[in-house]
């Protein structure tokens, strides 16, 4: 683990950014958050809500250690004040976020996971979910879906439509008790579980999550489409202030 600045804060919120995703689907052979949105890489955008978040004190990056130079460089760009820590990721998600937590500071007690690839997170999301943690063991960020839903079999038959008033699109970030969270990864890699989220983990051991009301404009940036569209929203933000 390699440590951009002290990690010895007396701070209640911790965050963890997920960033070893590489950008095939854009057409790009490097890890797509350093791919540039309005002359930044995405991942600047999250470092700059997460700095302006005034409950969040300590910054933790999950990534590939052949991009560590990279992301070195930008938050020295960036000129953060507030700690970031570098973190070797694993083969999988799940693995690289047992990582992330076992390289938290050993005084942290709650901790908020976001997506990386979801630049255009608020501070205000950033502490709303925040201050929503102290409050339940788990959390994630969501918003009502708008479509309807149908599920369907392996042959493309429409098996039921459930009721849209109950489902909830998920989004990041995700929040949690540390103590708890680390419990479940460390018996979800002894039984043998993959999930694709944290939120995931908590549930199959039955422990409650909360939904905290997301933001519309929090998208996941996969696509070259994605990418069109965040720059959009982005330009109307930054010419709204």
């Amino acid at each position: 683990m390699e440590d951009i600045a002290n990690d010895s804060l007396d701070s209640t919120m911790h965050l963890l950014i997920p960033a070893a995703g590489m950008g095939s689907r854009m057409g790009s052979d490097r890890n797509k958050l350093l791919l540039t949105l309005l002359g930044k890489p995405l991942l600047a955008w999250t470092l700059l809500a997460a700095e302006a978040a005034n409950q969040i004190h300590w910054m933790g990056i999950i990534g590939q250690p052949a991009d560590f130079a990279d992301f070195k460089a930008l938050i020295a760009e960036l000129a953060l004040t507030k700690p970031v820590t570098l973190i070797p990721g694993g083969e999988t998600r799940q693995e690289s976020a047992s990582n992330g937590l076992q390289a938290l500071p050993s005084s942290a007690e709650r901790v908020l996971l976001h997506d990386g690839a979801r630049c255009l997170v608020t501070p205000e999301l950033f502490n709303r979910c925040s201050q929503a943690l102290l409050d339940c063991q788990g959390l994630i960020a969501a918003v009502p879906v708008k479509d309807t839903i149908k599920t369907v079999d392996g042959t493309g038959i429409i098996q039921n439509t459930p009721d849209r008033r109950q489902m909830w699109a998920a989004q990041t970030p995700q929040g949690f008790a540390v103590s708890q969270l680390k419990q479940c990864h460390q018996q979800g890699q002894q039984l043998g579980w993959q999930v694709t989220d944290d939120a995931a983990l908590f549930e199959k051991f039955q422990l409650p999550v909360k939904i905290v009301e997301g933001e519309e404009t929090n998208l996941k940036v996969t696509t070259r489409v994605d990418l069109a569209i965040a720059e959009y929203l982005l330009r109307q933000r930054l010419e709204g202030k």
